[in-house]
């Protein structure tokens, strides 16, 4: 019988995999922070918030390229906060000018001297990536604000990567609470070399760059726990299921216990590679289960 049949006084496997399946999360588990990381947007603006305040002088100006060219040569360190206003992560970049030719034009906005012929490349950047009409037409009245409104946007591509924090956030803090009350030592994002440093302790790994989501040491007998949110399907979801029956059998071998903690409503679709582990292996939690103090009947 499955160890955690055992360990919950359930009469059989069958019931128990119903259990876990049946009580995912379908509602997801966006915390507030998932939406943006206005740390980081913050802090992206802050080394070049006075350059924006520098080029605010330019909304609303008519002659913009000459205002430019002037604004350029007078304070030339504005030029770094030029791939803010675009969205361009880049310190250069190389423009095609002439389609037929195939003939390139390199532009370079870190702060330096500049020369006038240098002064007039950057504002003719400036006016033909659309800057100029931007700040011309008075479309935004701070360039600030603009820009953090830049960065926002570009912080909503990180949401994916989120996703799997906020998962390993949730769990880490029953992992916490029961190591707390249990007198155990645990690390997040555990590596060979991080157990060998802390805990004296020596893993054989099959790949150097293995980390593991958490490792529990009680009294020298480790726990490895490995954890994910799948709110869709996909293939994903198969090759993730039959990895983890490797690295179960791999950590059992070595007598560490391997817990695999995962919820979602994209299981759903994709039960029999899940339902292939939980016959293979001794550990498979969701969310609820840590709701009922599972992880620490385990330990």
């Amino acid at each position: 019988m499955n160890k955690l049949c055992q360990l919950l006084n359930i009469e059989n496997e069958d019931l128990l995999f119903e259990q876990i399946t049946t009580s995912f999360k379908d509602k997801g588990i966006l915390l507030w922070d998932y939406f943006v990381n206005w740390e980081k947007v913050y802090k992206n603006i802050k080394p070049i918030e006075k350059e924006l305040n520098l080029l605010n002088v330019l909304i609303g100006k008519e002659k913009i390229e000459q205002e430019v060219f002037e604004l350029i040569k007078e304070y030339p360190q504005v030029i770094k906060a030029f791939p803010f206003l675009i969205a361009y992560r880049d310190t250069q970049v190389s423009m095609l000018t002439d389609v037929t030719e195939f003939l390139y034009k390199d532009y370079d906005f870190k702060s330096r001297q500049l020369s006038n012929e240098d002064c007039q490349d950057l504002a003719t950047f400036f006016i033909k990536s659309g800057l100029g009409d931007l700040v011309k037409d008075k479309k935004v009245k701070n360039l600030v604000d603009y820009v953090t409104g830049v960065e926002v946007g570009l912080d909503s591509n990180g949401r994916k990567n989120r996703g799997g924090t906020m998962m390993e956030n949730i769990v880490e803090t029953f992992v916490k609470k029961t190591c707390d009350e249990l007198g155990l030592q645990y690390m997040s994002q555990a590596n060979a070399k991080k157990i060998k440093s802390q805990w004296g302790i020596e893993i054989q790994v099959d790949k150097s760059s293995r980390n593991l989501d958490f490792a529990i040491n009680k009294n020298g007998k480790l726990y490895f726990i490995e954890c994910n949110f799948y709110g869709g399907g996909g293939s994903k979801l198969k090759s993730t299921a039959t990895e983890y029956v490797k690295m179960n059998e791999y950590w059992n071998d070595q007598n560490i216990t391997f817990i695999w903690i995962t919820d979602g409503a994209g299981w759903k679709s994709t039960l029999k590679p899940l339902r292939e582990y939980f016959d293979k292996a001794d550990y498979l939690l969701n969310l609820e289960m840590l709701k009922t103090n599972v992880l620490k009947s385990i330990l």
